[in-house]
C-alpha cells in the first residue's frame, strides 16, 4: 500500500476517535465554584449567555443541572413493551440542554447557528439563553425566576401561558427542585465570582 493511503486511513482514525470524545461531567456538579474551576471556558459560555440573552448565570447552570447533570450525550430513557422489546424513547431530547429536535432547530434557523451541536456546551447554554430569553418577552417571567422559566422550558411558551403545569404536581416539585439549585448557585458565585475574573484572559487561553 502507498504512503498516501496510508495517510488517508490515518487521518480517518483519527476524526473517527475524535468523534467519539466527549467532555466528562465536572467532578462536583454541586459546586458551580468547582464546575468553572474545572472547566473554566464554561465559565466564558455561560457569561456570554448572561451578556447576550440577560439570563442570569446561576439559572442557565441550574437548568443543565438539571437536564443533564452535566453529561455531553444525555438521553432520555428507553421506553420498553412489556418490559421486554424496547420501543424507542420517551423523546428527541438530547444533550446538555435536553434540546428536542424541532426546538433545536427552530434555534439554529433563528440564531443562524447551523453548526451549533447539542453535545457542545457552549451551544447548548446558548440554546438554554435563547430560549428562555423568550420567555421573558412573550411571557414576561423575570429572568431571575428560575421557577417560572423551567415551567416555560417544559411546556413551551403557549403551555406556560394557558398553565397546563397546573395539572402536572412532580413537574412542579421538579420546577422547585431548579429554582433551589439556581439559588445554591447564586450564592456560590457570590464568593467566587472575583476569583473567576482574575486574570481572565490568560486563564480563557490556558484553561
Amino acid at each position: 500500500m502507498g504512503n498516501n493511503v496510508w495517510v488517508k486511513i490515518s487521518v480517518v482514525f483519527a476524526l473517527l476517535l475524535l468523534a467519539g470524545c466527549s467532555t466528562n461531567p465536572p467532578k462536583n456538579i454541586n459546586n458551580v465554584c468547582e464546575i468553572y474551576d474545572e472547566y473554566y471556558d464554561w465559565y466564558l459560555a455561560a457569561d456570554s449567555v448572561s451578556e447576550r440573552w440577560k439570563i442570569p448565570q446561576h439559572v442557565t447552570m441550574a437548568f443543565i443541572h438539571q437536564e443533564s447533570k452535566f453529561v455531553d450525550d444525555a438521553r432520555p430513557p428507553w421506553k420498553w413493551f412489556v418490559w421486554i422489546f424496547a420501543s424507542g424513547r420517551a423523546s428527541s431530547a438530547f444533550g446538555y440542554a435536553q434540546a428536542l429536535d424541532g426546538t433545536w432547530h427552530e434555534y439554529q434557523r433563528q440564531t443562524d447557528n447551523w453548526g451549533a451541536d447539542r453535545d457542545e456546551f457552549e451551544d447548548a447554554v446558548d440554546f438554554i439563553g435563547w430560549y428562555n430569553n423568550k420567555s421573558l418577552v412573550r411571557n414576561k417571567i423575570s429572568p431571575h425566576d428560575a421557577y417560572s422559566l423551567y415551567l416555560a422550558y417544559h411546556e413551551g411558551q403557549g403551555g406556560f401561558a394557558r398553565k397546563t403545569f397546573n395539572g402536572k404536581p412532580w413537574l412542579l416539585k421538579v420546577a422547585r427542585k431548579v429554582e433551589k439549585r439556581s439559588k445554591i448557585y447564586r450564592k456560590q458565585l457570590q464568593g467566587c465570582g472575583d476569583d473567576l475574573n482574575k486574570h481572565r484572559y490568560w486563564r480563557a487561553i490556558f484553561g
